[in-house]
């Protein structure tokens, strides 16, 4: 995909606001790592305190998926989720017009590129297929500096911040696909790229198996199953999380899977989301639980929203 051109009609008065919300991100992005931090943790405990919707969202989802943890204890996940919301705030203004100075001055870990390189040797396309956690969008630029990675996006609702981040996103990225190409995707695995992809939330798409995720039945995209199949690329689990304090953030790619694809569509989207629900219990507090995952029901099952 080209670098979006500069179109004159952005600068209408009816974008302003828009960029003068792109000019605020700029100028999160070049705080200081620390202050960066607090200024996220601050975000977080004002989120808390206003009453929304995703909070309740978030009450819910923990709910379903951790019936072993009494009332108090999910209490406690909850506030810790929507504190988390401050933090991904800032890393996404860092993730996308952060410096490439400031980029690699993050301390980062990465386990597991062996895997990566095995299948490079072999020519295999790579689908690193991970959660909607939520460092993603500072994730995926912190892991190009290692690897060469595309991702799949859904273009924005404001022609500003699509300009913006879009052209950002190819500044790091080997290329951005969007969700829609099918053909392109195959072809971009098929000549041995990498691609890291989410199927992890409800779309409300015609291409889903209901299969479990954390136990509770969820409308999972089966887009991994059909990628690797017309690709032949392999599958490979991609976790990221954000440690303690200052120490920056850990990524790991796992072994790939076995025996992927098979020939039943729901079992490997099923095996996908025992992938991300090991990715979710190491780190549940940063997970995206304010997304309605289980907005779409088998037939004949109660709303849970």
């Amino acid at each position: 995909m080209p670098r979006p051109s500069f179109d004159r009609a952005l600068l209408a008065p009816r974008h302003w606001p828009a960029w003068l919300g792109v000019a605020m991100i700029w100028l999160i992005a070049r705080l200081p790592q620390r202050m960066l931090m607090w200024l996220g943790r601050r975000l977080g405990a004002l989120v808390l305190r206003i009453p929304s919707a995703r909070k309740r969202i978030a009450a819910a989802n923990i709910a379903l998926c951790f019936p072993e943890l009494d009332a108090a204890a999910q209490a406690r996940l909850v506030d810790a989720n929507l504190r988390d919301i401050g933090l991904m705030l800032v890393e996404f203004a860092l993730g996308w017009l952060g410096s490439d100075r400031r980029i690699q001055s993050i301390p980062t870990r990465i386990e597991g590129l062996e895997y990566l390189e095995a299948a490079r040797a072999q020519g295999k396309g790579v689908l690193l297929v991970g959660g909607h956690f939520s460092h993603l969008e500072l994730c995926a630029r912190l892991v190009s500096q290692r690897i060469r990675i595309a991702g799949m996006y859904r273009a924005m609702d404001s022609a500003v911040f699509e300009w913006v981040v879009l052209r950002a996103r190819l500044d790091y990225a080997d290329a951005m696909i969007e969700k829609a190409d099918i053909r392109g995707t195959v072809k971009y695995l098929r000549n041995g790229g990498t691609l890291w992809y989410a199927p992890d939330q409800d779309l409300r798409s015609k291409d889903v198996a209901f299969v479990p995720f954390f136990g509770v039945p969820a409308a999972t995209l089966t887009a991994t199953h059909h990628l690797a199949r017309m690709s032949g690329a392999w599958v490979i689990p991609f976790f990221h999380r954000r440690l303690p304090g200052n120490q920056g953030y850990a990524m790991r790619l796992g072994a790939p899977l076995t025996d992927f694809p098979g020939d039943d569509a729901a079992a490997d989207t099923a095996r996908i989301n025992v992938c991300i629900e090991q990715m979710v219990r190491e780190a549940p507090e940063q997970y995206l639980w304010v997304h309605k995952r289980f907005k779409t029901r088998p037939p004949g099952t109660p709303a849970i929203y």
